[in-house]
């Protein structure tokens, strides 16, 4: 088995796991919104943000057993501000029917060596969730 085969297998273990039942543990649930690229579900709190878990990106680095990636999706086509708009915040995935989902990336780390580092992980990972949350909030009124 090649390193990228391996790497996908372990992250997906780790993800399912651990992340997952953790996460549905500080009250997230299975999200019924499809990513446009990532086939795996995906979780949420609310309607408004999805967590999906990207084993792909990155599998064949070395230390690719040692993070991956969160992608935090926005899955409505609707005119977002400004302030939320750029690599440090959201920026878009086109979909069919010339439409476009805003969406994060966020590489979590949870192995740093032989250490691993998953608490703290979580923590990070519910953190994002919650200041991303926070700024799409006003939004929701628009999505009514």
């Amino acid at each position: 088995m090649n390193i990228t085969d391996v790497n996908k297998i372990f992250r997906k273990s780790i993800i399912k796991g651990y992340f997952e039942p953790e996460l549905l543990n500080l009250d997230f649930k299975k999200s019924n919104v499809k990513h446009p690229t990532i086939t795996d579900d995906g979780l949420m709190q609310s309607n408004l943000l999805h967590v999906f878990f990207d084993v792909e990106t990155g599998c064949d680095y070395p230390d690719g057993d040692e993070w991956f990636i969160v992608d935090l999706l926005f899955p409505y086509s609707i005119k977002v501000p400004d302030i939320i708009k750029g690599p440090d915040y959201f920026t878009t995935i086109a979909i069919e029917g010339d439409k476009n989902f805003w969406h994060h990336r966020e590489m979590i780390r949870y192995k740093y060596g032989k250490s691993k580092k998953l608490l703290e992980s979580l923590k990070f990972l519910e953190s994002k969730y919650k200041e991303f949350h926070a700024l799409l909030e006003p939004l929701e009124k628009d999505l009514k």
